[in-house]
């Protein structure tokens, strides 16, 4: 019997694996946060990819050159989840106190060059975006085209969107909300979003109006780490408010431990990311 739920990914930013290398290191990323976190293996996992990489590079990234591939752990002991203190909230508010929440990155957490090498890595594929017209109509086209279908099977629509993902993801269901109001996205999932940096937020803003959860959407969830440069504004529900029926944003805050083979860290990478006790929850509840 086929299965009656999908989970979309959307990637983000920069270069990548062929499409079926990274296919199989997000799947096989969720799959080990749940065998870890929730003890629980399923026999298979009805995931669909939006690839959109080969649209911005000539080549993938080769296997041989790529030193942040997904790794299979050594153990499969739970991961910890992050512990919300009482000082979020004011670390929050601070957020908005300074220029902007890379500024507020570095007093706070002393992101130094390694995050700006990070962001000045990844950074100009959103320039991209924002600047011609063409791409953004040809990526924000591939994942309404996979949105469309899957929902047009009876599908249940998980959607994960990482990073610059997220960014288009979020554009795309505000169209269709508009376009298509009896499409329903039972539950949106950012991780990595740059969705609260203020450049994005003032060009969502000037092509949607107030900005709030999309309309199909039931339930978003927003996971980021506080150390992962390109989320670094973690907060969006002081930007984004509640849609029509009250959907708001959840924010949850989470710790990515990726390391890639040379053994640096990486906390905005979508594989960390994918297998943390958080987003395990989440698409055990799902499915």
């Amino acid at each position: 019997m086929a299965a009656s739920y999908v989970i979309i990914g959307v990637h983000g930013l920069a270069n990548k694996p062929p499409e079926k290398t990274l296919t199989e290191y997000w799947t096989k990323s969720i799959l080990e946060g749940l065998e870890r976190n929730r003890r629980w293996k399923p026999a298979a996992l009805e995931f669909d990819m939006v690839y959109w990489a080969n649209e911005m590079y000539e080549k993938p990234i080769k296997e041989a050159d790529n030193d942040e591939p997904y790794i299979p752990p050594t153990d499969l002991a739970p991961l910890p989840p992050y512990d919300d203190g009482w000082w979020d909230d004011a670390l929050a508010d601070l957020g908005h106190m300074v220029a902007t929440p890379l500024d507020w990155a570095k007093r706070i957490f002393g992101i130094d060059k390694a995050a700006d090498k990070v962001l000045n890595k990844k950074l100009p594929d959103l320039g991209k975006y924002y600047k011609k017209g063409s791409v953004r109509q040809m990526l924000r086209t591939k994942v309404r085209k996979k949105v469309e279908d899957q929902w047009e099977n009876g599908k249940r629509v998980m959607i994960i969107a990482h990073s610059m993902g997220s960014i288009m993801t979020y554009d795309v269901l505000r169209e269709l909300g508009r376009e298509g109001p009896n499409y329903r996205i039972e539950h949106l999932v950012t991780i990595g979003s740059p969705l609260g940096l203020p450049h994005v937020v003032y060009k969502a803003h000037e092509e949607f109006g107030r900005l709030r959860t999309p309309s199909i959407v039931d339930k978003w969830s927003n996971l980021a780490d506080r150390r992962d440069p390109v989320a670094v504004d973690v907060h969006l529900d002081n930007d984004y408010k509640a849609n029509g029926r009250g959907v708001k944003v959840h924010d949850d805050m989470v710790i990515n431990g990726y390391k890639g083979n040379s053994g640096d860290r990486n906390y905005h990478k979508s594989y960390g990311y994918l297998r943390t006790p958080e987003i395990s929850q989440l698409i055990a509840n799902f499915i």
